[in-house]
């Protein structure tokens, strides 16, 4: 259901066009699939062909389909003055966010969905996508490769680091070896702390000297043993707690 102009707008499921790829539930029944990833769609912007309206009523049916193929056709399989479709690998271009999850945020690229890993979205890693991705944002994507069986069959592959700057060589150099920090703990893996420093360095830490070990959100102190300029991170160790998550 979508307010539009003082109507509402009813779009059948089968119009919606969801891309279930990804969704983790291949086992689940479509329709439920497709519902609960409409329900993570509230407040996203989408595009519309009216197919049908009652004016008494102020009542519309629309299908969402239809207008992503169209746009589909347009950017994907017109050639411009250059030769080119407009969405083409290598090109920077503008996405729609339409769903944000903690680690995954699902984008509409000009009528084809996909969906990224937070740690595709940003160069600073994130606790949760959310906090820096919103339903309704617009985001500047590096579109890398795109896959054309037909004009309902189209597949894209797209990151938003590409797109922007990459900041952590710059905020590398802030950080000193044997140098004290403050960060909070973005995400644990087998042992090792991954981490985002205040001063927006990436960094992990594969030992703690606490009694008691911190968890996922828990802001701690951390040392800096080694700098690493291969893979753009502050590697050390965490010294102390200094707020635990609520």
């Amino acid at each position: 259901v979508i307010q539009y102009k003082g109507y509402r707008v009813i779009i059948p499921m089968e119009e919606m066009m969801i891309n279930l790829e990804g969704d983790g539930r291949e086992n689940a029944d479509t329709v439920n699939r497709q519902t609960r990833l409409a329900n993570n769609m509230l407040g996203a912007e989408i595009d519309f062909i009216v197919r049908d309206m009652d004016q008494k009523t102020r009542s519309i049916v629309a299908s969402r389909k239809e207008a992503m193929l169209r746009k589909r056709q347009l950017f994907y399989f017109t050639e411009g003055t250059d030769g080119h479709p407009m969405v083409r690998p290598g090109r920077i271009v503008e996405a729609r966010v339409i769903a944000v999850a903690p680690k995954a945020v699902r984008l509409e690229v000009f009528g084809v969905e996909c969906s990224l890993k937070a740690r595709d979205m940003a160069w600073e890693w994130m606790v949760d996508a959310g906090e820096k991705f919103q339903v309704g944002d617009l985001t500047l994507v590096m579109v890398n490769k795109i896959n054309i069986r037909s004009l309902e069959e189209i597949d894209i592959s797209v990151d938003a680091k590409g797109a922007t700057a990459n900041t952590n060589k710059d905020n590398l150099k802030r950080c000193v070896r044997q140098g004290k920090y403050v960060g909070i703990i973005t995400d644990i893996y087998k042992g090792t702390y991954f981490i985002r420093l205040n001063i927006g360095v990436n960094a992990v830490a594969h030992s703690c000297n606490m009694t008691s070990l911190p968890s996922k959100r828990d802001e701690v102190g951390f040392v800096v043993t080694r700098i690493n300029d291969k893979f753009e991170v502050a590697e050390g160790i965490i010294t102390r707690m200094i707020k635990r998550a609520v």
